[in-house]
């Protein structure tokens, strides 16, 4: 997703969304060290979207 997009959520929204893409994480790593994931760039995307919900609830928190 975009940084837009997470603009438009509300905050109880973006911490659901952080919490859900944290356990999608945890279980891509996990399931990369078993075996190596077909799609590797998604444990990169899923990153970065965690990164892009923190930025927009400092941002919100700042004002």
């Amino acid at each position: 997703m975009k940084a837009e997009e997470f603009r438009k959520m509300s905050e109880e929204d973006l911490a659901k969304k952080e919490r859900e893409l944290r356990e999608e994480l945890g279980n891509l790593s996990f399931q990369h060290n078993l075996r190596p994931l077909e799609d590797t760039s998604r444990l990169k995307e899923v990153k970065k979207d965690i990164a892009r919900i923190r930025t927009v609830i400092s941002e919100k928190a700042l004002g």
